[in-house]
């Protein structure tokens, strides 16, 4: 985990990015919890995060490195950034969904998409959706694209038998 990534994710919390780390890496089976910095005496004034406070924490979900950071209260999460979990089977989805919706925001859930309690928005999908909505008989795609619509999580036979027609 001490390895540095080129590009990783970082993620702003207010105050609880320790808790969404172990949050992640206990829904995600390759995942690990890497180093943390905490923050000290100096620059109270300016962020006012008592000394010993966890300040970043590195953490990998599927390979995929992050860092949570506590940063306060200044900005908050919206859909226009969302985690994509391509998944193989219905039962994938729903573990996923179950898991990651739990204590989320239930109005933010369509189309596969949901907010899970930390903010943070997530896509579970087929892995295969992309392929579908792509077909290149354009009654299929619509097919499924309509199906889909009508969902909040995603049900992989209904959008299978959409595309079969």
């Amino acid at each position: 985990m001490n390895r540095i990534q080129k590009i990783s994710t970082n993620l702003w919390f207010d105050n609880q990015a320790e808790e969404a780390v172990k949050f992640y890496t206990t829904i995600f089976e390759n995942s690990e919890i890497g180093r943390s910095t905490r923050y000290g005496k100096e620059g109270y004034e300016i962020h006012g995060m008592p000394e010993g406070t966890v300040l970043t924490i590195e953490f990998q979900l599927e390979g995929q490195p992050f860092v949570a950071l506590n940063g306060g209260s200044q900005f908050k999460f919206n859909e226009s950034i969302s985690f994509i979990i391509h998944c193989d089977t219905q039962e994938e989805i729903d573990y996923y969904w179950e898991k990651l919706s739990e204590g989320g925001d239930e109005k933010a859930q369509m189309c596969g998409w949901l907010k899970d309690q930390f903010g943070i928005s997530w896509q579970i999908v087929p892995a295969d959706i992309t392929e579908m909505l792509n077909d290149p008989d354009p009654e299929k795609a619509n097919r499924v694209m309509q199906a889909l619509l009508q969902m909040k999580k995603i049900d992989i036979a209904t959008l299978k038998r959409a595309y079969e027609g």
